[in-house]
């Protein structure tokens, strides 16, 4: 018999990524939209906190041990913005074109030294809503942001984030190789690593 955990996300990409690294573990990984969870208001001030808020959220509603991320991209030259408004840099219902333009708009002009950015995933597991020692992972990938997009895979700002070890942006990788580099894939193998220990 499978246990169920519930993944803070209505991301079906994330809840089948997820499904297939707990795999051995006999766990059956639902997305919160299965339960009609609702989003809830991501009122912290860093990855981790709203990482907490999405995961207690959705273990308080479904009664489940849950998991959630937050994740975002950091960029030298902005002092870091626009970090956990990554999602929304452009406005509350900006799309991933509206918020590539205006990182590119702060950009202009600047040299590809100051260019340097990461995406930091900060994965949190919590048994139940008051878990008082939560399981936090984080991974993070550096790269530089490039002058224009390319490529099509991805979402968010990958077509911008150029991956100097594979000569090409994010947007250009096969979904194999951005698991395998990804700050989310680095995430995902610490939490398992962890998991391990706590499940076995």
């Amino acid at each position: 018999m499978k246990k169920k955990w519930v993944l803070a996300t209505g991301n079906i990409g994330k809840v089948k990524e997820m499904s297939q690294l707990l795999n051995s573990f006999a766990i059956e990984i639902l997305p919160q939209s299965h339960f009609n969870v609702s989003e809830v208001p991501e009122t912290g001030t860093t990855f981790v906190e709203n990482a907490i808020i999405k995961a207690r959220h959705a273990a308080k509603a479904t009664g489940l041990p849950a998991i959630a991320d937050d994740s975002g991209l950091e960029v030298d030259f902005l002092s870091g913005q626009p970090g956990i408004y990554s999602s929304r840099f452009a406005g509350e219902n900006a799309s991933d074109q509206d918020n590539i333009d205006l990182l590119l708009n702060k950009l202009e002009g600047v040299g590809s030294e100051q260019r340097r950015a990461r995406f930091q995933c900060v994965l949190v597991y919590m048994r139940h809503e008051f878990d008082p020692t939560p399981v936090i992972c984080q991974g993070t990938w550096e790269g530089v942001i490039s002058a224009s997009p390319l490529g099509e895979n991805g979402f968010g700002y990958d077509p911008v984030f150029w991956v100097e070890s594979d000569h090409c942006s994010s947007a250009q990788l096969s979904k194999q190789r951005k698991n395998e580099l990804s700050h989310r894939g680095q995430a995902l193998a610490l939490l398992v690593e962890r998991l391990k220990e706590q499940l076995n």
